[in-house]
C-alpha cells in the first residue's frame, strides 16, 4: 500500500469510525462461523446434502462436471442426489445442484481448509447487510445489524454447513448492495456488477434469486414509471440514466440465466430440464401433486397456508435473534422506518438522482414478503419439516429474510435507546442521561443473554448430540487415520460401507466420499449383492475393507459401535473355514445349520462339546456346495452338502441356542461366495451378526469385536484358508 493511500485509509478511519468497527465485526462473524463449523459440525451436519457440494466441488478442482465409473458397478458408487446418463456412449453422473455454490466452497480447500469458505461467506454476508442497513438508516445500525445477524440461530447454524443457502444469499447481498450503489452513484459499473451478482445467485438458486430481486425489480419499475412521468420525453437525461441502469443490471442478469440454461444442455442434454428436476421430475415449485425418491404429497393451497404459517411462527420465535424478543424488535424497526418516511411514503415517488433511505428500507422490508409468499408456492419447506432438518438447522428456505429481521431489528433496538436517551435528555444533562442509558443497557443485558440463549440451547445441543453421535460412527477411521505413519488411513482401499437408506454413497455417511476420479487412496463402495460385491472387487482391484456397525441407525441421534475389517478373497477349489462360537449363558439346546439359496442342512452337536465354553464349527464351501464336517447330518432337503447356485451367492452358517423359557441367541455367518466351474471365490470374513429372540436380524446385531454388547458368554472366533483339494 503506497503511503498516499494509507493516509487516505487513515483519514477515512478517523472520519468514519464505525467502518473500523464494521470491519472488525464482520472479521468476528466469520471467524465466529469457522470455528462453529471445525467445532460444531467436523463430520458435517445431518443433512447429507452437503456431501452433494463438496462432492461437486472437488470434481470443479479436477475439471470435471460428470463421475464416471468406468467398470466399477455405478449403483454401487452412485453419491447421493447423482444423476445417471449415458455421456459420449458411458456411464456417467451429474450433481443435482448447479456449480455455483460449489466452485465458492473450493476456495476455502485452495486456502487450506474447507471450512474457510463457509467463514467468508457468513463474513461476506454480515458485510452485505452492514451496508444496506446503513443505506437504509445509519452506520450505527448498520452495526448492530451485524450484531443481530450473527445472533440468529439460522445463520450460525445454516452458514456453519456447506448448503446453498448463506453462498445463494451472499449473492443476493451482492446484488443489493451493487444494485444501492449504481442508483446512488448513478454508475453503469456498480450496475453490471449488480447485475451479475443477481445472474450468479439465479444460476445458484433460481428460485430463491427471483424471489430476492421482486422488490428490486418493482422500484426499478417504479423508477422508470416517475421518469417517463415527470421527463418532457422519453429522452429526458434523467430517464435515459435511470433506463441506461436498468439495461445495465438486466443484461448481465440475462447472460446468468443463458448461462444457467447452457449448463443444464451440457448436462442433462436439455436446456430447459434443470439437474434437480431431472432427479426428481415431481420434485419443485406448484400446487398437486410431488414426490421425491418415494415420498410424495398432494401440496394443495391449503397445506401450503398452514406450512407457511407454522414455518412464519417458526422463525419468529425460535431462529431471530434472542427469539421472540429480536422479532419484536423488527416491528418496531418497521414503525421506525414509517414514522420517519411517512410522509415521503404517503406521496411515494422514487428518486431519480439517487435511492433514499427510504427507498432501501423498503426493498430491504420488500424481501420479507417476496420470500415467506414465494416460498409458500414451494414444498420444500413441508418436506424440510417431515424430515426433522428444519427443526435442526432453521428454515433455511427463507434464509433471506435475516436480512430484513437483522436490519430492522437493528432499528428498532437503536430507536429504543435513542428515544429513552432523548427522553431522559429533557428531564436532566445529556451527560447523566448517557450515564443512564448505560445503566440501563448493561441491566438489560441479562433480558437480552437469557432470550438468546433459549433460542440457541436447543437447536445447538441437538445438533452437538448427533455430532457426538458421528464422532463415534467414525472413530475407526480417525484410530486407523491416527495410527497410519504417513497420516493416511489407507493406501490403494476398497471399503465397503453399509446401506441403511438404499444404494447410495455418502448417505447417510457423507463424511466418506471417494475421489472423483475413484482413484484416490481409498475407494467407498456401497455392500450389495453378492455379485456386486465380486464385480466392484474386480474392477477396483483393491485391498478391500468392511465398514460396518453394530445399533440401528437413527439419523445419528443414538450413537453406534462401528468396525472396519479387513477382507480377502480366498481361492481355490475349496475354502475351509473354521468358526468358534461361545456358549451364552443358561444355554440348554444348540442347532447348526448351513444355508443357501438351493436349501439347508440341519446338523447335530454332541453332548460332550455342548459341556465346553465354547463350540468349534468346522464348515467347507465348494463349487459342488457348502457343508459341515465336524458334525453329523441330521436333516435337510438337499443332504448334507448344500448345494450352491452358479455364479455369486451367499453362504450361511447359523448357530441357534437356546435357553430357559424359549430365549435364544443365534450366530449367523453370511460369507459372500462365487463358484465357477471347479473354483470357489470366497469374501472373508463374512458378514457376523448375534441375534437375540430371532434367527436373523439387522446391524442391531452385528458382530464388531469383543468390545460390543452382548449376552454373558457369547464370543466369536474365526478363520478360513484356501486349498485345491477339500
Amino acid at each position: 500500500m503506497s503511503r498516499f493511500s494509507h493516509l487516505r485509509l487513515r483519514e477515512s478511519l478517523r472520519r468514519h469510525p464505525e467502518r473500523a468497527v464494521a470491519a472488525v465485526l464482520v472479521a468476528a462473524v466469520g471467524l465466529l462461523v469457522f470455528w462453529l463449523a471445525l467445532d460444531l459440525f467436523p463430520y458435517h451436519s445431518v443433512n447429507d446434502d452437503e456431501g452433494v457440494y463438496l462432492y461437486q466441488a472437488a470434481m470443479l478442482l479436477e475439471g470435471k462436471l460428470f463421475l464416471r465409473p468406468g467398470a466399477i458397478p455405478t449403483d454401487a458408487v452412485r453419491p447421493w442426489f447423482f444423476v445417471i446418463r449415458e455421456v459420449g456412449g458411458e456411464i456417467a453422473m451429474y450433481g443435482k445442484y448447479s456449480p455455483v455454490v460449489p466452485a465458492i466452497f473450493t476456495v476455502g480447500h485452495l486456502l487450506g481448509d474447507w471450512n474457510i469458505a463457509l467463514g467468508l461467506v457468513a463474513a461476506g454476508n454480515a458485510a452485505g447487510v452492514y451496508y444496506l442497513g446503513s443505506a437504509a438508516f445509519d452506520r450505527r445500525v448498520g452495526l448492530v445489524a451485524v450484531v443481530a445477524l450473527a445472533a440468529s440461530p439460522l445463520f450460525l447454524l445454516t452458514s456453519a454447513t456447506f448448503l446453498s443457502y448463506a453462498p445463494a444469499t451472499m449473492l443476493n447481498l451482492a446484488f443489493a448492495v451493487a444494485y444501492v450503489r449504481a442508483a446512488r452513484t448513478d454508475s453503469l459499473r456498480w450496475a453490471v456488477a449488480s447485475g451479475a451478482a443477481v445472474g450468479l445467485a439465479f444460476f445458484a438458486r433460481p428460485y430463491t434469486a427471483v424471489l430476492f430481486a421482486i422488490p428490486f425489480i418493482l422500484h426499478t419499475l417504479a423508477v422508470l414509471v416517475t421518469g417517463l412521468r415527470t421527463g418532457d420525453d422519453t429522452f429526458d437525461p434523467a430517464f435515459r440514466r435511470v433506463f441506461k441502469r436498468a439495461v445495465a443490471i438486466a443484461v448481465p442478469g440475462a447472460l446468468g440465466v443463458v448461462i444457467a440454461l447452457g449448463y443444464n444442455a451440457v448436462v442433462t442434454g436439455d436446456p430447459l430440464l434443470f439437474p434437480y428436476a431431472a432427479f426428481a421430475p415431481n420434485d419443485g415449485i406448484g400446487f398437486g401433486p410431488h414426490e421425491i425418491l418415494g415420498y410424495d404429497r398432494n401440496y394443495t393451497p391449503a397445506l401450503a397456508a398452514e406450512t407457511t404459517v407454522f414455518v412464519f411462527e417458526f422463525f419468529l420465535t425460535e431462529w431471530t435473534p434472542a427469539g421472540v424478543l429480536g422479532s419484536l424488535l423488527a416491528v418496531l424497526g418497521i414503525g421506525t422506518a414509517a414514522w420517519r418516511w411517512g410522509e415521503s411514503i404517503r406521496v411515494y415517488r422514487p428518486s431519480l438522482s439517487g435511492m433514499t433511505g427510504g427507498e432501501v428500507a423498503a426493498v430491504v422490508a420488500g424481501v420479507f414478503p417476496a420470500v415467506f409468499l414465494g416460498e409458500a408456492y414451494f414444498w420444500g419447506t413441508l418436506n424440510g419439516l417431515r424430515n426433522e432438518l428444519i427443526d435442526l438447522l432453521g428454515p433455511f428456505y427463507h434464509f433471506d429474510v435475516l436480512l430484513p429481521v437483522s436490519v430492522f431489528a437493528a432499528a428498532g433496538a437503536v430507536a429504543l435507546v435513542r428515544f429513552v436517551r432523548r427522553w431522559l435528555a429533557e428531564r436532566t444533562t445529556r451527560r447523566r442521561a448517557r450515564v443512564a442509558v448505560a445503566v440501563l443497557l448493561l441491566l438489560a443485558a441479562p433480558v437480552v443473554v437469557s432470550a438468546e440463549q433459549r433460542v440457541i440451547d436447543g437447536p445447538f445441543s441437538e445438533n452437538r448430540q448427533r455430532t457426538e453421535s458421528l464422532t463415534a460412527t467414525y472413530e475407526p477411521f480417525v484410530e486407523r487415520a491416527s495410527n497410519a505413519s504417513d497420516g493416511t488411513a489407507f493406501d490403494d482401499a476398497l471399503v465397503f460401507t453399509p446401506d441403511p437408506y438404499g444404494d447410495w454413497q455418502a448417505h447417510p455417511f457423507q463424511y466418506l466420499r471417494s475421489e472423483p476420479g475413484f482413484d484416490g487412496a481409498v475407494v467407498y463402495a456401497t455392500d450389495g449383492s453378492p455379485e456386486r460385491d465380486f464385480d466392484v472387487v474386480a474392477a477396483t482391484n483393491r485391498t478391500p475393507y468392511r465398514f460396518t456397525y453394530r445399533g440401528e441407525w437413527t439419523g445419528a441421534v443414538r450413537p453406534v459401535n462401528s468396525d472396519i475389517r479387513r477382507l480377502r478373497v480366498l481361492s481355490g477349489s475349496a475354502v475351509n473355514a473354521t468358526t468358534t462360537v461361545g456358549i451364552p449363558v443358561n444355554a440348554e439346546s444348540v442347532s447348526v445349520r448351513i444355508e443357501t439359496t438351493a436349501g439347508y442342512a440341519r446338523y447335530r452337536v454332541p453332548a460332550s462339546m455342548r459341556t465346553n465354553e465354547t463350540i468349534p464349527v468346522e464348515w467347507a464351501i465348494t463349487a459342488e456346495g457348502a457343508r459341515i464336517r465336524n458334525l453329523d447330518f441330521a436333516s435337510g432337503p438337499a443332504g448334507a452338502t448344500v448345494p450352491l447356485p452358479d455364479g455369486a451367492s451367499e453362504v450361511d452358517l447359523v448357530v441357534t441356542f437356546v435357553g430357559q423359557g424359549g430365549a435364544s441367541v443365534t450366530y449367523r455367518q453370511e460369507a459372500t461366495v462365487s463358484a465357477a466351474e471347479e473354483e470357489i471365490q470366497v469374501i472373508w470374513p463374512p458378514e457376523t451378526r448375534v441375534c437375540r429372540l430371532t434367527t436373523e436380524c439387522g446391524t442391531e446385531g452385528t458382530w464388531v469385536g469383543p468390545d460390543g454388547e452382548y449376552v454373558s458368554g457369547v464370543s466369536v472366533e474365526m478363520a478360513a484358508t484356501a486349498s485345491d483339494r477339500q
